[in-house]
């Protein structure tokens, strides 16, 4: 009883803080950039990891109490979303949530949430919410080759025990292995907003890495610092928070070896109407 009653309180007050975040974005000036507008309102927010990963089945989390580094990034994106609507309602953002987290928008188990940001991107782009960014400079291609989740499946709770799960997660790694995709070095992102103005603060940024079977490490929202270098708005594990970084996301990105650079993707919905 108390157990149900307590999952109640959580969920009213997410739904409070999204109609008072929603009226407020309502009220801003046409050319407010909604996407870093959000962001910001979260900063301080407890970083947590698999927050999505609490249910028995799949269902649709809202938790704007917790969030990890995806969760952060869909959470502000469904806001600019709503807000683009000129919506307010809790239903509205709920819809819009739905929409960017699971395959063209339809939640179907497990196995329909865009698990690879790579699935994320293209989900999202064929139902023309988002386009990537190519870079203009420096740019590198690499070939994908999808297979983390099916060889590590019992480090995920809700798939380790559902084969039919994994199986369509594996067919879909398939379909996506050997696609090539066009990123942005780490070597290249210490540069100035003028070498590097394909990139717009708001911009979500997806960071590459050379581990194994997974085609990004993290992801977070672009900041231009006033030092003139881009940083990073992000649910941190480090910082054990939401923050804009204050190291450069150059520096930052030197001090994980794994991670190899940024694919750049831009929210077709990001000021208001």
């Amino acid at each position: 009883m108390w157990a149900t009653l307590w999952c109640t309180v959580k969920a009213d007050s997410d739904s409070l803080r999204v109609v008072s975040l929603l009226q407020r974005g309502n009220a801003l000036e046409s050319s407010a950039n909604l996407m870093l507008w959000y962001g910001k309102e979260f900063v301080g927010t407890p970083y947590k990891a698999q927050t999505l990963e609490v249910n028995r089945t799949e269902s649709l989390v809202v938790n704007l109490r917790e969030m990890d580094c995806t969760t952060f990034v869909e959470t502000v994106a469904a806001l600019t979303l709503t807000t683009r609507e000129r919506a307010a309602s809790y239903d509205a953002f709920r819809k819009n949530l739905q929409r960017i987290r699971y395959r063209l928008g339809q939640l179907d188990g497990y196995a329909s949430r865009n698990h690879y940001f790579q699935w994320w991107i293209e989900s999202n782009t064929d139902m023309g919410l988002v386009k990537e960014i190519k870079p203009t400079t420096g740019a590198r291609t690499e070939t994908l080759h999808l297979h983390y989740m099916t060889r590590h499946a019992g480090s995920y709770l809700m798939l380790k025990n559902d084969p039919a799960a994994q199986r369509l997660i594996a067919a879909h790694e398939r379909e996506s292995s050997g696609k090539k995709v066009v990123y942005l070095p780490k070597s290249e992102v210490g540069k100035d907003s003028k070498t590097l103005g394909f990139i717009e603060s708001g911009d979500i940024l997806v960071i590459t890495t050379s581990k194994d079977g997974l085609d990004c490490s993290h992801i977070g929202i672009a900041v231009w610092g006033r030092d003139g270098k881009l940083h990073l708005l992000n649910a941190s594990q480090i910082r054990k928070k939401v923050v804009v970084e204050p190291m450069t996301l150059f520096d930052y990105m030197q001090r994980h070896p794994t991670q190899t650079g940024i694919r750049i993707v831009r929210l077709l919905a990001n000021k208001s109407l």
